[in-house]
């Protein structure tokens, strides 16, 4: 029924293509936050005794180890998958539904239920962007995001794996604020991979040769890039450089490329028009809760919190859909 009427929006030409919006919303889940147990009891959840569907399927995809990141400090023993979360007050127990819609007239084009964890909804954006790619053949130009949204490896996906302008607020803590020089002010040289301060010194990755290949790539997937300390020992403005430490080090995003792209569109009068489609999914939520009165789901789980928020979002794109199509029925009878 969901995919009906979505492809229904597709063919009366309310579905552009150009533009998706991405963004997410925390709904409360059906759990006694007062009722919970710690991380390391999750093992009593195995006794035969609490053996409903909500925890069956939470220990399926532990057992599976899908997401074992999502086990929070606070547990529901009603309902595991469910994340302990604060958002605008006392922490609770929550799931988040993710939509992705198209920017034209706001018709939402998928939906994902996620814990209302951070990393897991904006990892649902690739999800949605494929689904959608795989069911209707819809590849948007750009997407539509929050800064939650301009991680790097996320834009480097964009960018990189599926050519789409990433219409988001950079997530960029490589400007300094404590008058120091930021890595905005070092050039880069791509063909010979560093960067030159403002002095003319230059930075790389490694100042000897290794016998054994290093990339230098970091967990937090960036590359050092230091300068010699010979070189900014006589430096003149090494007390606006690195006044702490004896060398200057820039930690370079392997997705570096996909983040200069970002903030080149952002500079753009069609970022500006982004920013205030962006404001269309917002509005999807404000009627989820305040008109649909989703403000707490019914279902456990994480499957029975997907078919709840399927449902609405089916409810809202056939409102949407009667809103636009109906005058122009009217007008050609």
């Amino acid at each position: 029924m969901c995919s009906r009427a979505w492809l229904s929006g597709i063919k009366e030409g309310l579905v552009g293509g150009e533009g998706l919006a991405i963004d997410a919303s925390v709904i409360k889940a059906d759990a006694n936050r007062s009722r919970s147990m710690a991380r390391e009891q999750v093992k009593d959840l195995r006794d035969p005794r609490h053996a409903t569907r909500a925890v069956r399927e939470y220990l399926s995809a532990l057992d599976a180890q899908v997401e074992p990141a999502t086990i929070s400090a606070s547990i529901s023993p009603t309902d595991p998958a469910a994340r302990w979360t604060a958002v605008g007050g006392p922490a609770f127990y929550a799931y988040s539904t993710n939509y992705l819609i198209d920017v034209q007239v706001g018709i939402m084009v998928d939906v994902e239920a996620t814990p209302a964890w951070r990393t897991a909804e904006v990892n649902a954006t690739r999800t949605m962007i494929g689904r959608v790619e795989k069911q209707f053949d819809l590849k948007p130009e750009r997407v539509i995001g929050d800064m939650a949204y301009g991680a790097a490896d996320l834009l480097g996906w964009m960018v990189n794996e599926k050519a789409i302008e990433p219409h988001v607020p950079l997530w960029d803590k490589t400007q300094r604020n404590d008058e120091t020089l930021s890595s905005s002010d070092f050039q880069w040289d791509v063909q010979a991979d560093e960067y030159r301060c403002p002095q003319g010194q230059v930075l790389r990755r490694q100042w000897r040769a290794f016998k054994k290949l290093r990339t230098h790539v970091t967990k937090a997937d960036t590359i050092l890039y230091h300068s010699r300390q010979a070189d900014c020992a006589t430096c003149p403005i090494k007390a606006r450089c690195c006044p702490n430490t004896p060398t200057r080090k820039i930690a370079r995003s392997v997705h570096e490329s996909a983040r200069e792209i970002a903030r080149e569109i952002a500079k753009t009068s069609g970022y500006k028009q982004s920013r205030k489609d962006r404001k269309k999914v917002e509005m999807l939520f404000a009627h989820l809760k305040r008109i649909l009165r989703m403000d707490r789901l019914r279902l456990r789980g994480l499957s029975g919190a997907s078919d709840e928020f399927l449902l609405a979002a089916t409810a809202q794109n056939l409102r949407r859909m009667a809103k636009w199509l109906t005058p122009i029925a009217t007008k050609g009878d």
